[in-house]
């Protein structure tokens, strides 16, 4: 999720090589490439087949770890890549993107603050056959950021669909509707706070037209998954499309019923600064079993964001 929030990954198809710092009040998140360049949206990819095996996992009573190792035709097949001797090259270059990309931030929290560093992948094997180059087996050790988010399933599900776009703005569009406007019918943003969260460095003019060239040619094809975009004067509109699934545990449909007015109240002092009806949205995506005190769940899961992310 905090990936989803962020422009943690770079849209350039060429090596980025710049250093990005967010700041909101006295919190900073500052992301540092390495001599290969800042990873990309499309080297996310790999963490998404990693996370979504972990999941499975998971799901399934399976004991699970930090290292996962797969079979490399599966997870090309699985993102929509090519399986041929370019592949090889193209892995081993976003794995070398992800490892040299360092996330910086400190946390606020009981009035202390914290500094922390790390990386995305701690390290990366591919096993290849000499012979004819083909990839057999990668194995990758998740870092400690990556996998905590896996462990408190900060993690939401995304479209098959996802890996068929190839143009990076347009997954970076869609995975912020995936996190912000989620199951709601609609979600509108301002074009320039878009740009800010899609980490684009165009002017304001050249990501307005990039944008419509987005809503035109969803318009004409419907191919954005999940959510239907368009552009009205200066805001973005996500309209859903009624094919987000629902969260469901054992295959049966979660049910939280509405929480009580005063749950809000508590909700904003357990959290200062943070929209709660946005994080109630983030836990209810987030849940995967019913609670038996859902008011006092939603205001647990409040603290712990701010325990985790800091005040606003």
């Amino acid at each position: 999720m905090a990936s989803m929030e962020h422009p943690v990954f770079s849209l350039s198809t060429k090596p980025d090589h710049r250093v990005r710092r967010y700041e909101n009040g006295c919190n900073y998140l500052e992301i540092k490439p390495s001599a290969d360049g800042l990873a990309t949206v499309h080297d996310r990819d790999i963490l998404i087949y990693c996370i979504s095996q972990l999941m499975a996992s998971w799901n399934e009573g399976k004991p699970i770890s930090q290292v996962v190792r797969f079979k490399a035709h599966d997870l090309l097949k699985a993102t929509n890549r090519m399986t041929n001797g370019q592949a090889y090259l193209g892995l081993k270059a976003a794995l070398e993107r992800l490892s040299g990309t360092r996330i910086s931030t400190n946390i606020l929290a009981g009035g202390q603050e914290e500094f922390e560093t790390f990386g995305l992948i701690e390290r990366a094997k591919i096993v290849r056959e000499t012979r004819d180059g083909r990839m057999q087996d990668v194995e990758i050790k998740l870092s400690d950021w990556v996998y905590a988010a896996i462990e408190h399933k900060e993690v939401l599900t995304l479209s098959r669909n996802y890996f068929r776009l190839r143009k990076p703005l347009e997954r970076r569009a869609y995975e912020i509707a995936r996190k912000h406007c989620g199951r709601q019918s609609q979600w509108r943003i301002s074009l320039e706070k878009l740009q800010l969260k899609c980490g684009s460095s165009s002017t304001l003019k050249e990501f307005r037209r990039l944008i419509k060239a987005i809503v035109d040619e969803d318009r004409k094809f419907n191919h954005m998954p999940d959510y239907l975009i368009s552009l009205e004067g200066d805001m973005v509109i996500f309209a859903n499309r009624g094919t987000v699934p629902d969260s469901i545990s054992n295959g049966e449909e979660i049910v939280i019923p509405p929480l009580k007015p005063e749950t809000y109240v508590i909700a904003k002092q357990a959290a200062p600064g943070w929209d709660v009806y946005l994080l109630e949205q983030e836990w209810r995506g987030w849940i995967t079993e019913p609670p038996q005190y859902p008011d006092a769940a939603f205001v647990g899961f409040c603290r712990k964001v701010v325990e985790k992310r800091g005040s606003l």
